[in-house]
């Protein structure tokens, strides 16, 4: 995949690009630096054209443009009626605990996690439980008995995981359903980076196991894997009669909140955008190739497991010492933006994250930088 240039990429008025000074490289903010996938773009452009910038309508196609590509991808035959639309997985999430629990209801999560994980439980009014990952960043089953046999509401599941990369196995999910069904949990569990699993691992859809759908609902969305986070679309997928009636309680005006955008642009992508995922996983590869290579010649003090899935990578940065955050340290001094790992719970200290979903050069660059920084 061809980038564009850096000073091209700096007219881009998104996060990434608009929240360090122009001499920053920004590889925070999981914003891919690839252009627009042509499906995605044609769509747009036609909408455009036609003035066709009024309210959502998802109907049935969202549902079907999914069915056809989780299909596809993963072997999954799940029902389109049974996919509903919503703003964005975050979104979805405070609704779906909203009524899934009382007040102060617990809520289990496992970090280091995605950031937004730690709001969602306050957010809908419940108290969180971490249940960190393993030393080995998987999930750590004896714990999560431990906290089921409390019983909490509700298990907040990040499959495949970010920020460590990891794509949990069919024998990790089967034995999280069989915990869950036991111990009377319900797993949300948000599948946004399932389009993004690398050449060496495979995703497999929690709802696919069997059972999880009378304990589980999942969400997805084409805004990871096809860049589309500004458009507002995402997707709720149920299981069972009981996830799906729970689903349609949400309030009506959620239909609403969805982009029109984000609707198009999102069952283009489910339709017609496997050539260009295909195309951009294997830029992907490529560039986790090249980071390790110059992680282990530029910073051989950084340790990290390469991710199964995402475009982000999670750096262990402990024996860098001093005083400093090392985001603080390869900011001020490298002018390289990564995020913090203490965003990511406690578990993140002395961690940062870098987004590596950008060309070979600005990645040489970063990396030299951190290791000027480091030095």
């Amino acid at each position: 995949m061809i980038v564009d240039p850096l000073a091209t990429l700096r007219g881009r008025r998104s996060a990434k690009w608009r929240t360090y000074p122009g001499d920053v490289l920004p590889l925070f903010v999981a914003e891919m630096d690839y252009p627009l996938a042509p499906p995605i773009a044609a769509v747009l452009h036609a909408a455009v054209d036609a003035s066709d910038t009024g309210y959502p309508m998802a109907g049935p196609d969202l549902g079907v443009a999914l069915s056809g590509f989780a299909a596809r991808h993963w072997g999954w035959e799940l029902d389109p009626g049974a996919v509903t639309a919503v703003p964005d997985v975050g979104v979805g999430v405070v609704e779906l605990l909203r009524m899934l629990t009382r007040p102060a209801d617990t809520v289990v999560i496992s970090p280091p996690v995605y950031p937004p994980f730690f709001q969602w439980a306050p957010e809908s009014g419940n108290r969180l439980l971490e249940v960190p990952l393993t030393d080995e960043f998987r999930l750590d089953l004896p714990a999560l008995e431990r906290a089921f046999a409390a019983h909490p509401a509700v298990y907040v599941l990040c499959n495949p995981h970010n920020p460590v990369g990891r794509v949990h196995t069919r024998d990790e999910l089967t034995a999280l359903v069989r915990l869950a069904r036991l111990y009377g949990v319900t797993i949300v569990s948000d599948e946004i980076h399932a389009p993004l699993v690398l050449p060496g691992a495979e995703f497999t859809p929690l709802l696919s196991i069997a059972g999880a759908g009378e304990v589980a609902v999942s969400l997805l969305s084409a805004s990871k894997g096809f860049n589309l986070a500004g458009l507002k679309c995402a997707a709720i997928v149920t299981g069972g009669p009981a996830m799906a009636a729970l689903v349609g309680g949400f309030p009506p005006d959620i239909r609403w909140r969805t982009g029109h955008f984000g609707v198009l642009a999102t069952v283009a992508a489910f339709t017609d955008g496997d050539a260009w995922l295909a195309g951009l996983l294997s830029e992907l590869d490529a560039r986790r190739a090249q980071l390790g290579h110059l992680l282990s010649t530029r910073l051989p003090s950084l340790r990290w497991r390469r991710p199964e899935a995402t475009f982000l990578a999670w750096l262990d940065c402990r024996a860098l010492g001093g005083d400093d955050e090392p985001q603080e340290l390869f900011l001020a001094k490298g002018r390289v933006a990564v995020e913090p790992g203490t965003r990511f719970g406690a578990a993140g200290a002395g961690y940062v994250r870098l987004n590596f979903a950008t060309s070979a050069e600005i990645l040489d660059e970063a990396t030299v930088r951190m290791a000027a920084a480091s030095g």
